[in-house]
């Protein structure tokens, strides 16, 4: 398996899902790794198991969304551990209406999130890794954001808007040695799909060549890969995680 030894990450959205597998992953394969989300109770229970089993993990609890808190953590990380070699961009939410019934709120909360989100956390830690002439930065999009999806307007313009930005960063910051490539997770087993019938379940399967859906292991060992020093010469790129439901 890849080896992250003495490297640390930044996961933000790390107290479940995805996020929390891939903070653990990173964890197994050597890393430190700082695990951010807004829930210190949650966020506090993922850094004790990481811990529990051998790995480095810290806690830092505040809204990603909020440029001033974002830049401040990061510095605070850099100032205790040295330096900042992995961002993962994983924090997200959705608030699913039809365009007729979405209002501004619900549009503004989704994108300050996903996308202003991922941008704040990108800002925050280029000058440390342009310095530092290396930088592994990986974006959860979706396969939405490639797609669309009725309900979810503003769900899928930030996936999308987190393609778009990935590209921009990955033409910026290429010359210093720093990466950044977009995951794009198809149905994924987590809190969002753990509510769906068994009847929506065996539909869905249907749309999926693989005949299942993944599981958070499944996007975290994408990540775990990109992060990596084999992953060294792919920039700028989004790898779809969906069982092939989604071939360009």
């Amino acid at each position: 398996m890849f080896n992250l030894k003495n490297k640390v990450a930044v996961v933000t959205g790390a107290s479940r899902g995805i996020g929390k597998e891939i903070a653990k992953i990173y964890a197994k394969a050597g890393a430190h790794i700082s695990c951010v989300s807004r829930n210190k109770d949650t966020l506090n229970n993922v850094v004790e198991s990481i811990v529990s089993l051998g790995g480095t993990a810290s806690m830092n609890a505040f809204d990603v969304s909020n440029f001033d808190e974002f830049q401040n953590n990061i510095n605070d990380i850099i100032s205790e551990y040295g330096a900042i070699d992995i961002l993962v961009n994983n924090a997200g939410i959705t608030i699913d209406k039809l365009i007729m019934r979405m209002n501004e709120d619900d549009w503004n909360k989704v994108l300050d999130i996903n996308l202003k989100g991922a941008f704040n956390g990108i800002k925050s830690v280029t000058r440390t890794m342009m310095k530092a002439r290396f930088g592994r930065i990986i974006n959860i999009s979706s396969v939405v954001g490639l797609t669309g999806n009725s309900g979810q307007a503003n769900y899928a313009a930030s996936k999308a808007g987190l393609i778009g930005l990935s590209k921009a960063s990955a033409k910026e910051l290429s010359s210093r040695g720093i990466t950044v490539n977009c995951i794009a997770p198809g149905y994924i087993e987590t809190d969002m799909t753990a509510d769906m019938t068994d009847e929506n379940k065996e539909n869905l399967y249907l749309q999926i060549p693989l005949g299942r859906i993944g599981s958070p292991k499944d996007i975290a060992t994408a990540a775990l890969f990109l992060a990596s020093d084999e992953a060294g010469y792919i920039t700028g790129q989004t790898i779809t995680v969906d069982g092939g439901m989604v071939m360009n």
